[in-house]
This record gives structure tokens, C-alpha cells and sequence, in this order.
């Protein structure tokens, strides 16, 4: 069985206040869109392994039993007793880049697995077990438009449609490492209401709408903030990095004219935006 884990982007992200237990209570619009990898897993041919776990495309560091994929995996399987099963995983979603790469991968192996072996888990039973995953696993379940407060982690719909509209997405060679992020922001209750802002004219979001990592980040990686920059003097409607970087994103009424020449050192992903409906097959 064969699925596509797709990418997401934040629409605004605010930090709002620090808890008794180190982590922070945040404010997001989680997005997903159509930068997908490519997940499969098939009956492994031999029995004397759990499983085995074949990867290419972008290269992931770390040992092989932390990535997320095989612990989702190893999880399942012995709390289920699942037959061991060949991992294919392809990756095309940048690693270090704000778009919740990982989490989707392991959100999509429970959904792939609940599908393959008819587990019978509810979404709201797989989101509970996602949780312990990663603050922003859980919305890869439903995978729809969702204000995430918490740490990411309490979602509820958001009724977001951006479909017609081309995004752009750039990740220059840095990575961002979220807990040096998070230490150098200073929580603070948003200035304007989040969906309400989302709901006014896009010309309008550059105003009201901002990503309060990025302060720090830009001052540590200008790099990043001159990416932003030269997406509005490319008439994006609204640009903003996503998540604690380093990748940023813009948003266009009409497809962006030789974006893969003006970012040519960088990884870049352009599309227009549609509705993403998952699929197991």
C-alpha cells in the first residue's frame, strides 16, 4: 500500500506564553500543501527482521530506529502484532525547513497502517496517539486547515481556501533548529485576531499577519529575510517563513516567472493550490 505525505505551511504563528513545563502555548493556521513524499510499505520477504526501511531522495540524518516512520512502525506492530513489512520512504520534503516533513510521515504510516491491517482506530484515537509523536503530528491526520493552539497540538477547523492561487515555497541551504528558535522569541498575546485576519482581503495579511520567529531568525540568517523580500518584489499577495524556518513561502495570484533561476542555489517547489485528498492505494 502506497500513500503521499504532503508538506504544511503555517499562516501566522504567534507565540503567546511559555508553560510551567518548558514548553510554549503558540496560535497557527496549519495549512497543508501538495509537497509530498512517498511512503510504501510491502510484506518484507524474510521474517528473521521487524522491518526494513529503504529511503531515498532527500537524506535524512540520525540513527535508522529514530526516525519517526520506523518508530510509528515499531510501535504498531507490537502492540498489534503485525507482520513485518519493507519500508519505502522517498523523501522530498527539505528536512529543517518549518513544514512538518517528519510529522506527516509518521501520522501517514498510522494511517497507512490502520488502512493495510483494518485496525479500526478513529481519528481522533490516532490523533490522541500521534501526540506523543510531535507537538504538530496530529494534524496530519485529518490533514485539513486547522488553528492550532497549545503546543501545537488542541486543533480545530479553520475555514481556509486558498485554491487557485500559486504558491511558492524556497528553502535556502540552512536548517533552523527549532529549540534555538524558540529561545531567542519572547511570548507575547497577538496584536490582531488570527482568523479574523485571515478572513480580510490578502493585501491585507502583510499587516496584520506575521511569524513571531521570525525576528530572531532573520537577524541570525538574513539570508532567509532577503527571501522573503524578493517574493513581494515578485508581487506575491503575502509571503512569511513557516514555522521556525528556514523555509519561506509566498503566495501569488499568477505563476512566478523564473523563481528556480532567481533562488538557482536553493530548493524550490512552486504549484497552484488545490484541496488535497489524501489517498491509500
Amino acid at each position: 500500500m502506497i500513500c503521499f505525505p504532503n508538506a504544511k505551511i503555517n499562516l501566522g504563528l504567534y507565540i503567546t506564553e511559555k508553560r510551567d513545563d518548558g514548553y510554549h502555548n503558540l496560535e497557527t493556521v496549519f495549512l497543508p500543501i501538495p509537497l509530498q513524499d512517498v511512503l510504501e510499505i510491502k510484506p518484507l520477504d524474510f521474517y528473521d527482521a521487524e522491518y526494513e526501511l529503504q529511503q531515498a531522495g532527500i537524506h535524512i540524518d540520525g540513527p535508522e530506529k529514530e526516525n519517526l516512520v520506523v518508530r510509528v512502525f515499531l510501535d504498531m506492530k507490537h502492540e498489534f502484532g503485525l507482520p513485518p513489512q519493507t519500508i519505502y520512504l522517498y523523501k522530498r520534503i527539505p528536512t529543517g525547513a518549518g513544514l512538518g516533513g517528519g510529522s506527516s510521515d509518521a501520522a501517514f504510516m498510522m494511517r497507512l497502517l490502520n488502512e493495510q491491517f483494518r485496525l479500526e482506530l478513529s481519528n481522533e484515537e490516532m490523533e490522541r496517539r500521534m501526540s506523543h509523536y510531535g507537538a504538530d503530528c496530529p494534524f496530519f491526520v485529518r490533514n485539513e486547515p486547522s488553528l492550532a493552539t497549545g503546543i501545537g497540538d488542541i486543533l480545530s477547523p479553520a475555514d481556509i481556501d486558498l485554491s487557485g492561487l500559486y504558491l511558492l515555497l524556497v528553502k535556502p541551504p540552512v536548517a533552523v533548529a527549532t529549540r534555538d528558535a524558540y529561545a531567542r522569541v519572547t511570548p507575547k498575546k497577538p496584536a490582531f485576531d488570527l482568523l479574523k485576519s485571515l478572513h480580510q482581503p490578502m493585501e491585507e495579511w502583510r499587516r496584520t499577519i506575521g511569524n513571531d520567529f521570525e525576528r530572531s531568525v532573520f537577524m541570525k540568517y538574513p539570508r532567509i529575510a532577503a527571501i522573503k523580500q524578493t517574493m513581494y518584489d515578485m508581487h506575491a499577495l503575502y509571503a512569511s517563513m513557516s514555522g521556525s524556518g528556514s523555509s519561506v513561502f509566498g503566495l501569488f495570484r499568477y505563476p512566478p516567472a523564473e523563481a528556480e533561476e532567481v533562488f538557482k542555489d536553493c530548493f524550490v517547489f512552486q504549484k497552484r493550490l488545490s484541496n488535497l485528498r489524501p489517498t491509500f492505494s
